[in-house]
């Protein structure tokens, strides 16, 4: 048998250069690239071998390591999980700093490789600068907070357990059923020892992403279930765009006259005006989408997990037979559904085939249709120019942002009130077009996860849509996006606080507390130059006061060179009251506070309503 002689970091950088995949009738590298910043745990190991293999394997540098993880999801996500990237770190902090991002792809089944430094395997200079120590286990360090965030967890402490290590997590990386983030823990000594490596462990491949089949007793009885139905709907979630499910789902929807709602994940795959499209559903969804999901019989769940926004916290579908086709049989299992174990695309094909003829009763058809009619008008007044001088709400920004868009560019978007409004009113055409991180709802993935999507797809505009809050949580990449030509057009929406936990605050029937800067333990109320500090990152940025300005800033950012910050202040207490859903957020039971009282007895009857069918 042939071997290389390499160290164990030159391995994994010559086995991930290795890797291909194809696209379309094109083959190109799988790994997009490695996010690295270097610390004394992986600058002489993985550094080395990065430097080395420069031509090959680009290596990008950024600013927090957090964000970069973020924007290696977001890049696998854009790519509908068929290429990834890899990201390292030192050891400590910069280690766990990737630990929110690892959960956020966890939660969202991306791939991505984490390649954190970590303490000496041979324990020779314990303890060492930045080493977390467990008194009574010295096997256990800071990279273990990876374990219950990573769908593969590792620890190299020899060179040779590569070997087996690599083609382990290139499974879970590329398996549609498993896929989610993969830790590689790498211990700084390790990583500059030298192995022997057979060569075919680098022979090149092509990756090519399985479709498994449906069942056919699991296919006959669902499709028996939809015979019997007299009130069918779909719900699309993100499977349905990760298995490039769209076309498939239209013609399935077509075909059979079912109408289709979509969740957050799922947003895309129906063209916003196509007359069978009721809009997101659930918490943030539409009303055409809730009024059918409360009266539907049967409802077909493809590629969903069924989180509580989607399902009301399980009071939107409590009248219907569920029926969940997923890759996952853990996924398709849940809330009793009837399970369809498969991939969105095989598994709609089939459903259509074995279904034949068979369409949903045309009073049904008719009122789907009426229904998702009204709410493309709702939509239309909602997200309209405001009149007079007052503060524009969050749905007005969107509304002008949309109106300047085409259907080829991306929005980018993650945690607070915009992703709900966001799921109501964005007026998506392509599956492409929407991107949002709702499964963690991750504060600060905003301008990270633009870069990542800019870095998949150049050549399209993205747009991201980010709150002060999150904005002041996480904005290095802004500096990075200048750095790298990944241009962004990003529009900050300033409400001067968390205008979206404080509206779920008062709801609650509490006074607003600590989430408006205004309601805060505070000695000077900071007056926050987003623009002024955009541009100091090395971006063009502007201050606008109206929905006319910001139309006209944003013609004015797709012609510019680089990275464009609009800036627009936004009233923090209005939202969209249209469509939504209950959801279940706890109130106190006992309180001295009388609207708490009332908030509590209203919340007590909506469990309870919950609970009869």
């Amino acid at each position: 048998m042939n071997t290389n002689r390499l160290t164990m970091a030159q391995a994994i950088v010559k086995f991930l250069a290795a890797q291909q995949v194809e696209i379309d009738g094109r083959t190109m590298p799988l790994f997009g690239g490695v996010f690295a910043i270097f610390g004394h745990g992986n600058v002489a190991g993985l550094g080395e071998a990065l430097a080395a293999a420069r031509d090959i394997l680009p290596t990008y540098r950024a600013h927090n390591e957090q964000a970069m993880a973020h924007a290696a999801s977001a890049f696998a996500k854009t790519m509908n999980r068929r290429r990834m990237m890899a990201c390292t770190s030192s050891i400590g902090p910069g280690a766990t700093n990737m630990v929110t991002a690892a959960a956020v792809a966890h939660v969202n089944r991306l791939p991505i490789l984490l390649l954190p430094g970590d303490t000496f395997a041979n324990r020779r200079p314990d303890p060492v600068l930045q080493q977390i120590e467990v008194v009574g286990d010295p096997t256990t360090t800071a990279n273990d907070c990876f374990r219950p965030v990573s769908r593969y967890f590792d620890r190299i402490s020899r060179p040779e357990q590569l070997i087996s290590a690599l083609p382990e997590a290139l499974r879970v990386l590329t398996d549609p059923a498993e896929c989610g983030p993969v830790t590689l823990c790498l211990p700084q000594d390790v990583q500059v020892e030298a192995g022997d490596f057979p060569e075919a462990l680098f022979e090149r491949r092509t990756v090519r992403w399985r479709r498994p089949e449906p069942d056919r007793d699991e296919l006959a009885a669902a499709a028996e279930a939809l015979r019997q139905a007299e009130r069918p709907m779909i719900v699309a979630g993100g499977g349905a765009k990760y298995s490039l499910a769209s076309a498939a789902l239209l013609a399935c929807a077509e075909r059979h006259g079912v109408a289709v709602a979509e969740t957050q994940a799922g947003k895309g795959s129906v063209p916003w005006d196509h007359p069978l499209y009721l809009g997101g559903i659930g918490v943030t969804g539409s009303t055409a989408a809730n009024t059918l999901a409360r009266q539907a019989d049967v409802i077909l769940a493809v590629g969903t997990r069924l989180q509580d926004f989607t399902t009301g916290s399980h009071a939107l579908f409590k009248n219907a037979r569920l029926i969940q086709l997923n890759v996952s049989a853990a996924d398709a299992s849940k809330n009793g559904a009837q399970s369809l174990v498969a991939d969105a695309q095989a598994g709609l094909s089939g459903l259509s085939m074995a279904l034949g003829g068979w369409q949903a009763p045309p009073a049904w058809q008719r009122q789907a249709r009426e229904e998702a009619a009204q709410w493309r008008k709702t939509v239309d007044k909602v997200t309209a120019e405001p009149r007079g001088n007052t503060l524009p709400s969050d749905a007005q920004v969107l509304g002008a942002v949309n109106r300047r868009t085409r259907p080829e560019d991306i929005v980018v978007c993650a945690a607070g009130g915009l992703p709900g409004e966001l799921h109501k009113l964005w007026r998506a055409a392509k599956p492409e077009s929407y991107h949002l991180e709702y499964g963690y709802s991750c504060m600060g993935y905003e301008i990270a996860g633009g870069l990542g999507a800019k870095l998949a797809l150049p050549d399209r505009r993205v747009i991201v849509l980010v709150g002060d809050g999150s904005y002041l949580m996480m904005n290095s990449e802004i500096a990075t996006s200048v750095m790298l030509g990944a241009k962004l057009d990003i529009v900050v929406l300033d409400n001067r606080g968390f205008g979206c936990i404080d509206r779920l605050q008062r709801s609650c029937g509490i006074d607003s507390f600590n989430n408006l800067l205004k309601d805060t333990v505070h000695v000077t109320l900071p007056s926050i130059d987003f623009a002024g500090h955009a541009a100091a990152l090395g971006a063009l940025a502007e201050q606008v006061t109206s929905i006319a300005a910001l139309e006209a800033a944003l013609d004015k950012a797709r012609a510019s060179d680089r990275t464009h910050v609009i800036v627009i202040e936004t009233d923090p207490a209005v939202s969209t009251a249209e469509g939504g859903a209950w959801w279940d957020v706890p109130v106190p039971e006992v309180s001295s506070r009388g609207r708490v009282k009332e908030a509590r007895k209203a919340y007590e009857q909506a469990v309870a309503g919950r609970e009869q069918k």
